[in-house]
């Protein structure tokens, strides 16, 4: 089967989209069908030799379709990102015939008849120039035997006509093709969200040539590994890994955080992020189309064709609403007069009104404006969701387990202590500790001999190391190397006793140090020790306010773990996690998140998005955590939190709450406003156009009650609730 995407302009509804459906499905070749409203996509899958028969059965239906190529480039009419949602000479047109229908109306209150030549030729002049395209996808729609809006509005229209109600039936639709464009305006500001991140990086980088000149070029030509420049101010137009300079950047559309980070030699960058100050040289990792940015774009996009639970349960619902109030408003139009001998005009009028009703576009349309919104706010917060169903079910999680190391901690080993046992000071130690270990290639061993290095963890100082000779590594031990003539050990708990000089003191040190979680290290000469060294993975800044605000929310927190349950109970003590599990194994993580998922419905799994891919993957939601630049994490994930910041997980339930929310606020709406607007049809005391206000301001006000969730601009607080509002003043946040 092959695959084609298209792009269609004047695709907005869901009619539009059952219209497809039944025109596509006559077309031999043609599979599986996939449709994305907020974007204007169509992905088709199929067998055809090419895409011909696809756009000419569009064309037959009145559907605008290029290819999403042809689009991209902006080789077709209107299909440019900066080309208007609604064109001039619409709104030249929508002026004149409401002015004329405005006009009908103005002379049928002033006494002149209804159907006089007057009021009539102003009404179809109304009808030409306002309700053209609405009877042109009328006449569609009966071709093709689709009950839609476009169908229903026509009949109402012609209906109106029949008994005598001119200007009515102009200003109906009037209405209706002026409801239909603001929504459109409305929907295009929803899309804009996403947009807007597209419009964030560069058209050009300036790269340094094999000449040493810097020259101007297309983002798209840059290859990976060349190098590039941005002068402070400037967008970093492709991810790359800084080689000179140092500059703050602003990373908020890849990670959400809204402070500058500092970046220097060996730093990653990332396209559409904004430097700040000094001027970075930077050598390419991803050419366009493959960077972070991109992909979280990418991502995105995919996932608002994904209908969420609600969106699906929406969507049938819609496809036995519809024809059922249809066959209602035929009964009411023949039953009364046919067998109660009742007049044929008002119930036919009332029947009109029904069927003005009976369209479910604003039902329908809720759902995934709502949705979208939700997507486009939590991507500016730097939490990328890959799907709507991820979203609306984010509210349902009640346990959450969270990996210890890269999680909840930094992922990398620090010299906590220093505690001499001897009279010498604790840097000339760590300096005999640095110089053998710089010798070895364990993860402690580089934490010793960083820790000497960097002490304040800067970037490396000229501060010395001792030379050494006769160094050897002790496999599962530590190791020894002499120093001006003098053999020095640096090892664990085992080498020490191996030597026979683990006195009373220095087993108290080692108790203690491991009660607090940390890995000891001895420095001894071979009679004597020297001083005991505390290495532990210390505990991200955030992690203890992120498992508050989680317990604030009603979620109970787990932490997995495979260093020994003494380890990984002194981390959660830290953090704030009363459940803490020691010594697992990968399988053992696996059945801990069945465990839960048991318990409490639905969990969640926070993890580094590789090494935990197996429990992410068992768990309702798997979060990946400090996924920014990291392809496997992005793909893999159910939900990425794309730097470390571990409150974007309680972030991300309130966001999933308040979508939920809102979702139920507008499928209450909708059905709402019909099911007032039905009664009151049936009382008589509704009319044609205040139908059309009915059913049109639903659909307005669904889709602008949806799109409050992009007014979460900055992210949630510890301040209380979800909807708390947050200004970052200096190094302090305020709630207002």
């Amino acid at each position: 089967m092959k695959q084609s995407v298209f792009v269609i302009r004047n695709m907005d509804c869901p009619t539009e989209e059952a219209l497809i459906r039944k025109r596509l499905g006559s077309v031999p070749g043609i599979g599986e069908l996939a449709f994305n409203l907020m974007a204007r996509r169509l992905n088709v899958l199929h067998t055809l030799d090419d895409e011909q028969p696809i756009l000419d059965a569009l064309r037959e239906i009145g559907m605008e379709a290029v290819s999403a190529m042809q689009a991209q480039q902006g080789k077709c009419s209107g299909c440019k990102a900066d080309a208007p949602a609604v064109s001039r000479k619409i709104w030249v047109m929508m002026a004149v015939s409401g002015a004329a229908a405005l006009a009908a109306e103005i002379l049928a209150w002033t006494g002149t008849a209804e159907n006089s030549p007057a009021v009539i030729a102003l009404a179809l002049f109304s009808i030409a120039t306002g309700g053209s395209s609405t009877l042109k996808k009328g006449w569609i729609a009966l071709k093709t035997f689709t009950l839609n809006m476009n169908f229903l509005m026509s009949v109402a229209m012609i209906g109106a006509i029949a008994i005598g109600e001119w200007p009515e039936a102009a200003v109906v639709i009037f209405l209706f093709a002026l409801a239909e464009m603001i929504e459109t305006l409305s929907l295009e500001r929803a899309k804009n969200a996403i947009r807007g991140l597209m419009a964030m990086t560069p058209e050009t980088a300036t790269v340094r040539l094999d000449s040493g000149e810097w020259r101007e070029m297309s983002a798209a030509d840059v290859q990976v590994g060349q190098t590039a420049r941005v002068k402070p101010g400037e967008r970093i137009p492709l991810d790359g890994v800084v080689t000179a300079g140092g500059s703050s950047v602003n990373q908020a559309p890849i990670t959400g955080e809204s402070i500058p980070v500092m970046k220097a030699a060996g730093d990653p960058v990332f396209a559409g992020t904004l430097n700040e100050r000094g001027m970075l040289e930077f050598r390419i990792t991803a050419n366009k189309g493959h960077t972070t940015l991109d992909r979280i774009i990418r991502s995105v996009q995919e996932a608002q064709g994904q209908r969420a639970p609600t969106q699906r349960f929406v969507d049938q619902f819609a496809r036995y609403y519809t024809p059922a109030v249809v066959a209602f408003a035929v009964l009411v139009a023949a039953v009364p007069p046919l067998l109660f001998g009742a007049a044929f005009e008002p119930w036919l009028y009332k029947a009109l009104v029904m069927l003005v009703i009976a369209c479910p576009c604003a039902l329908v349309i809720s759902t995934p404006v709502t949705v979208v919104s939700g997507l486009a706010a939590a991507a500016r917060q730097g939490i990328l969701v890959k799907g709507g169903v991820h979203l609306e079910n984010g509210r349902l999680i009640k346990v959450v387990a969270l990996d210890k190391t890269g999680t909840l901690t930094h992922g990398k080993p620090v010299v906590t202590d220093v505690i001499p046992l001897v009279e010498l000071p604790a840097g000339t130690l760590l300096q005999l500790a640095a110089s053998v270990d710089a010798h070895s290639e364990h993860p402690i061993a580089n934490a010793i001999t960083s820790a000497w290095q960097t002490p304040t963890g800067g970037k490396a100082t000229e501060r010395p190391l001792l030379p050494v000779t006769s160094f050897e590594s002790l496999t599962g031990r530590g190791a020894k190397a002499v120093i001006d003539g003098q053999l020095y050990h640096v090892g664990n708990h085992r080498l020490c006793e191996e030597l026979g000089i683990c006195g009373l003191h220095v087993e108290e040190v080692l108790r203690r140090l491991e009660g607090e979680g940390k890995t000891a290290v001895i420095l001894s000469t071979e009679s004597a020790p020297l001083c005991v060294i505390g290495v532990a993975d210390t505990v991200r800044e955030h992690s203890a306010d992120a498992i508050r605000q989680l317990r604030a929310l009603g979620v109970a927190s787990v932490m997995l773990s495979g260093d020994n349950q003494t380890t990984a109970s002194a981390i959660a003590a830290q953090v704030g996690i009363d459940d803490a599990r020691g010594n697992l194994l990968p399988e053992d993580k696996l059945a801990v998140i069945d465990d839960l998922t048991r318990r409490y419905g639905k969990s969640g799994m926070v993890g580094d998005g590789v090494n935990d891919a197996p429990a992410l993957a068992k768990a309702s939601i798997g979060f990946a955590m400090g996924a920014a630049g990291t392809d496997t994490a992005i793909e893999t994930a159910d939900v990425a939190l794309m730097d470390d910041d571990l409150r974007k997980l309680p972030h991300f339930i309130r966001l999933s709450r308040d979508t939920s929310r809102v979702l139920r606020q507008n499928i209450t709406l909708a059905i709402g406003i019909k099911a007032i607007f039905f009664i009151l049809a049936l009382a008589g005391k509704a009319t044609l156009w205040m139908a059309v206000f009915a059913d049109m301001g639903a659909s307005l006000i669904v889709v602008f009650n949806g799109m409050r969730l992009l007014q979460v601009t900055e992210g949630y607080t510890s301040c209380g609730k979800s909807s708390s509002w947050w200004t970052r003043s200096g190094s302090r946040s305020t709630c207002r």
